[in-house]
């Protein structure tokens, strides 16, 4: 396999694992901290993607973390494989929840015009799995670069 940036076990993989779980994370904080955010499915199914991506980025970013301490680049074919099928699956889930958010914060706050106070963290939360699916798709194109490179 070649060495590209963002290869698992290097500083770049493990910079792109770190924010994709500090912008999830951010997601699910701002969200949490409004009271009637379970009224809404979208915004309920965008905690569990969020949290889901939270878990696989954290389990990641250690074992990115490992490697590094270790020196080691994890070029094994199965565990890039699984890499690339998590950071697919994780992604799919992550836009999925991220677009029906904001679907919903267009009809309902703008649109309607029926934004209370707590629109600014729904907002921001939307925005901030955005940004999480941005590092998670980088990470996923690098995988399957990884593996199409063999």
């Amino acid at each position: 396999m070649k060495d590209f940036p963002g290869t698992p076990g290097t500083f770049t993989a493990l910079t792109l694992r770190v924010l994709q779980f500090s912008f999830a994370a951010g997601s699910i904080v701002c969200i949490t901290t409004t009271p009637d955010f379970f009224q809404y499915t979208a915004l309920s199914y965008l905690i569990a993607s969020m949290a889901l991506q939270v878990i696989w980025s954290f389990g990641l970013a250690l074992l990115d973390a490992k490697a590094l301490i270790t020196k080691k680049i994890l070029h094994n074919l199965v565990l890039v494989s699984l890499f690339a099928i998590g950071d697919w699956v994780t992604g799919i889930l992550s836009l999925a929840a991220a677009s029906a958010s904001a679907g919903l914060l267009i009809l309902y706050f703008r649109d309607i015009g029926k934004c209370q106070s707590d629109c600014l963290n729904y907002w921001m939360s939307t925005t901030l799995a955005f940004m999480s699916w941005v590092m998670v798709e980088i990470s996923s194109l690098i995988m399957f670069w990884l593996l199409a490179a063999g």
